[in-house]
């Protein structure tokens, strides 16, 4: 990344071991962060999948760069791995991966597929010396802790759970309260063609016509219109 200032490299290797992000999503994400600082958007960071904190560990790095320690972060996980996938769940490449999935179930409702076990992502996160007590940690299935407990502004929007039940739900409660000039963020969308068709269906459904911006083959960024 020839173009990538020194720091945001150093960033980049920092946060590596601790997410399944590419640098480029990486970059993009704290490029994002330093968008709405600059034109001074108001409204949370909010991040649906967290894994074991590495993305929005250099989001909060850049903020920290920035001087910027007020604003506050969301972060929902189950915290115990990926849940079922659904019918709509597959590769992009149309492998089914419900066998997977089933190898790696534990228990009722977890299983070892991305899990991040919370004091890990905890430790993690408290390493950039953001203030703990801006971060909430939502722990549950989005689909139960949405909308219960989300900001009423958000700032950016970051979706990153990979399946179609879950970015359906987050994009029917959390969308709306992106502020306008606000920053989307989905993770999944070039992976897994159920966050693709949850992406697709809703802006479809509500007459949004939103331009997302490819990362890198799977990740795509846009911002809200006014």
């Amino acid at each position: 990344m020839p173009d990538v200032a020194p720091r945001d490299l150093d960033i980049i290797e920092r946060v590596q071991p601790f997410t399944l992000l590419s640098p480029d999503r990486i970059y993009a994400f704290m490029e994002a962060t330093r968008h709405v600082v600059k034109v001074k958007l108001p409204g949370a960071i909010v991040e649906c999948g967290v894994w074991k904190g590495g993305a929005v560990m250099s989001s909060l790095l850049a903020l920290t760069d920035l001087g910027c320690a007020n604003r506050e972060i969301y972060l929902y996980d189950t915290f115990e791995g990926m849940p079922m996938p659904g019918t709509e769940d597959c590769k992009y490449d149309g492998a089914v991966i419900a066998d997977d999935f089933q190898a790696r179930k534990v228990g009722d409702n977890g299983s070892t597929w991305c899990r991040g076990e919370f004091n890990e992502v905890q430790r993690n996160i408290m390493s950039t010396n953001y203030p703990l007590e801006k971060i909430h940690f939502i722990k549950g299935k989005v689909e139960e802790t949405i909308p219960g407990t989300i900001p009423e502004q958000i700032a950016i929007l970051r979706l990153d759970t990979d399946w179609y039940e879950s970015t359906r739900h987050e994009l029917e409660y959390l969308y709306p309260r992106l502020v306008p000039g606000g920053v989307l963020i989905i993770d999944d969308y070039g992976h897994w063609e159920g966050a693709r068709q949850a992406v697709d269906e809703y802006f479809a459904r509500h007459g949004i016509p939103m331009l997302l911006h490819r990362t890198d083959y799977t990740g795509r960024i846009g911002i809200k219109a006014a």
